[in-house]
């Protein structure tokens, strides 16, 4: 697994203004239950919540806290559909299974709000909107075909002229973008938070600070052991550990790319400078190979997150980058401090789609964010739990696939790094 002290999630922004989290221990004794989730973020709380209001008996494991990983550690934005449009989407996975995988990407969003509406969890949240500006001409082209790909499906989305784009955004220095009403955004700690909150509320028993050593087929059933040596005996395994799967089942880690985003974010702002920056409130995630996204979040703070060095930070010039293109987007930011530094791992799969592996029936794997994990994996557990429930395969977005180690795995830092180049080199060109 890995080290106590590495990727600390204080003092990220969302930890110093999140609600408090439920109270959870570390398993202490030997356990028995139905089906035992692995991961307490949005995917494995989602999983276990919707499989208990069905009245199955769940059981969570996380290794740290709730929300140690890619869930407490995002940009907060909630952002409709997938990597992939829904034309490229029908063409890889044919007519049926792309529709129905097209008609989840719509709604991953929709799933997140529904669940605040219905359990009245105490999470800051917009629903006004996400915005796409276009960093270049032929970015600029190509929103124009996304916007036309989801119109056509009847989505609220449309496209934004560069004067548009600057009257919501603040700054001119995009062409164009579009703007899809299915998105908002979150305080993402609160809201893994209170889905635990909830969770717990239905039954499913969550302990926390207990890594899992090793997970093995038992007879009819499975065998997960703890770190501490315990023992859970369960009939159905879910592992939902996502950038955060070191470890945990053989060559899973290795099936994805882990680099970090990083993000920073400024002191409250004066009403006066507040008024100039995003006056509607979107989020905002641009059309860069190594994108910018950004947004106001419910204290009046400005941040903004991008790709960084793979590595863990080494001091706060990792984050300068970041800093000089939100002065440059935003000159009259320059003499506002800066309170919060952080980041965390994304999982990056090979085609940008999310997988879902069975190596063997009543185990399953689920990975891959590509960046858009709160909307997605909230939606994947309860598509997950569908299945679960019904045996069904197509109650799933995506097909079962091996699990399969990327090539050269271990040299990604060094593709990683030149990939990152290479695009930031795309980026200037454009």
């Amino acid at each position: 697994m890995f080290p106590a002290n590495r990727f600390p999630l204080n003092p990220a922004l969302w930890h110093d203004t999140a609600v408090e989290a439920p109270v959870t221990t570390p398993l202490k004794a030997a356990a028995e239950t139905d089906t035992l989730i692995i991961g307490a973020g949005y995917a494995g709380l989602s999983t276990a919540l919707h499989l208990a209001e069905s009245g199955t008996q769940c059981m969570v494991l996380d290794a740290r806290e709730i929300g140690f990983g890619g869930s407490g550690r995002n940009g907060g934005q909630l952002v409709p559909g997938l990597k992939k449009d829904p034309d490229e989407l029908l063409s890889a996975y044919g007519a049926e299974r792309g529709r129905q995988l097209v008609e989840f990407a719509g709604t991953t969003t929709s799933t997140v709000f529904s669940l605040i509406d219905r359990y009245t969890l105490n999470v800051p949240h917009t629903r006004n909107g996400w915005i796409q500006p276009a960093h270049s001409q032929s970015a600029l082209a190509l929103v124009q075909k996304r916007v036309a790909d989801w119109q056509k499906r009847g989505a609220p989305v449309r496209p934004l002229s560069r004067s548009e784009v600057a009257d919501l955004l603040g700054t001119d220095q995009y062409h164009g973008g579009w703007f899809d009403e299915r998105g908002g955004s979150v305080q993402p700690l609160s809201y893994v938070r209170e889905l635990a909150r909830v969770t717990l509320a239905a039954g499913v028993a969550v302990h926390t600070g207990t890594p899992v050593q090793s997970i093995e087929k038992k007879g009819s059933g499975w065998q997960v052991t703890t770190d501490s040596g315990h023992v859970v005996q369960a009939r159905r395994v879910v592992v939902c550990t996502n950038a955060y799967s070191d470890g945990i089942w053989k060559n899973l880690k290795e099936t994805v790319v882990d680099p970090n985003t990083y993000q920073v974010a400024t002191a409250p702002l004066p009403d006066d400078i507040a008024k100039t920056i995003l006056p509607q409130g979107q989020p905002v995630s641009d059309t860069r190979n190594l994108l910018l996204y950004f947004r106001k979040d419910h204290t009046g703070r400005f941040l903004m997150g991008g790709r960084g060095p793979f590595r863990e930070p080494r001091g706060k010039q990792d984050w300068d980058h970041l800093k000089k293109a939100i002065t440059l987007l935003y000159p009259q930011l320059k003499d506002i401090a800066f309170e919060y530094y952080w980041c965390g791992r994304v999982s990056v799969t090979q085609d940008y789609m999310p997988h879902l592996h069975q190596p063997e029936p009543g185990l399953i794997l689920n990975i891959g964010c590509q960046g858009r994990g709160i909307g997605l994996q909230t939606a994947m557990g309860k598509a997950i739990a569908n299945y679960l429930q019904s045996g069904n395969e197509a109650a799933l977005p995506v097909p079962f696939t091996p699990v399969q180690r990327l090539p050269f795995y271990g040299l990604r830092k060094l593709y990683v790094g030149a990939l990152i180049s290479w695009y930031r080199y795309l980026d200037s060109r454009t």
